[in-house]
């Protein structure tokens, strides 16, 4: 049994991810930030944390970026692909709505759904999706933008649901441990991410790209953040394809860590959606593996 925190409170599309990602007999908890989940487990108060990562809609969500470049390292070992519609929860009796409140990243995908429904309402932030229910139940907000699982944790009624923008809108989420333990086996369908701090000189970036293109592996996702405390310096957020336990991936990440100062392996995993590697022509794990067994033949005097 495993004690997994997630970026709550209760009723949140974080929670549903989280149910998703355990296992039999494990124990959820709510925290309320992001990097307080990070904390639990870097604290050892949890085994595991979910948090969200990126959004199809809105992209990568900061703080779970800025969390895992920063202090201890952590790995992520699963992850959940959550399809994104909300509901508009408001008090029971509620005819007149004037203010709505929600997560920036939910208020951001139903924008134009609030524009043509509750013309003239004032959208306001919270924490989460949840603490806008809360703020609701409170009578601080008229209405609130949440997952539709929060109409099960608090008595509000459901103005409206299936609320989105973007019919296809989906939000990744990651289980997150720390190192140590055995990673997940290679399924053929996998997900690699690593970030990693270049020099900040011209070409930087394109180089570590090629990297990755000359050995035939597709980027799933590519993101810079800035870091903190040197003004013009990003770190850069890379998944792709593979995992780890494979030759040209683990040749990839060391030619990454030639060109760096800075690189940290955020973990190798299946992903959600089940979509397999492409591998280009002569990028295959066994061309790697012939290929290092020519050379070390070569080494050892057998130029046949």
């Amino acid at each position: 049994m495993a004690r997994i925190a997630y970026f709550g409170p209760e009723g949140t599309f974080t929670e549903q991810a989280a149910r998703a990602l355990a296992g039999p007999g494990d124990e959820l908890f709510p925290v309320e930030t992001i990097r307080l989940a990070l904390a639990a487990v870097r604290r050892g108060e949890a085994d595991s944390a979910c948090v969200p990562v990126e959004n199809s809609v809105e992209g990568p969500v900061p703080a779970t970026l800025d969390g895992l470049a920063e202090q201890e390292p952590l790995i992520a070992v699963a992850e959940s692909l959550l399809p994104v519609h909300f509901s508009v929860l408001v008090r029971p009796g509620t005819t007149r709505i004037e203010t709505v409140g929600s997560h920036p990243h939910a208020l951001a995908q139903v924008r134009q759904w609030i524009e043509v429904n509750l013309p003239g309402a004032r959208t306001l932030a919270s924490s989460s999706t949840a603490a806008a229910a809360v703020s609701v139940q409170a009578g601080e907000l008229d209405a609130a933008v949440t997952a539709p699982v929060a109409v099960q944790h608090y008595p509000l009624e459901v103005l409206a649901t299936g609320v989105n923008d973007v019919d296809d809108a989906r939000t990744r989420f990651l289980l997150l441990r720390r190192p140590g333990l055995p990673l997940p086996e290679p399924t053929g369908a996998d997900r690699t991410s690593v970030v990693a701090a270049a020099a900040n000189r011209t070409g930087a970036l394109a180089e570590l790209l090629a990297e990755l293109a000359g050995r035939g592996i597709n980027l799933t996702r590519l993101d810079a953040r800035p870091a903190r405390g040197n003004f013009g310096e990003y770190r850069f957020f890379f998944d792709f394809e593979g995992h780890i336990a494979e030759p040209r991936i683990g040749d990839a990440l060391a030619a990454l860590r030639r060109r760096c100062h800075e690189v940290r392996f955020l973990g190798s995993h299946p992903r959600a959606d089940g979509v397999r590697a492409t591998v280009a022509p002569s990028a295959a794990n066994e061309d790697f593996v012939d290929a290092a067994a020519w050379v070390e033949a070569v080494r050892n005097g057998d130029l046949a």
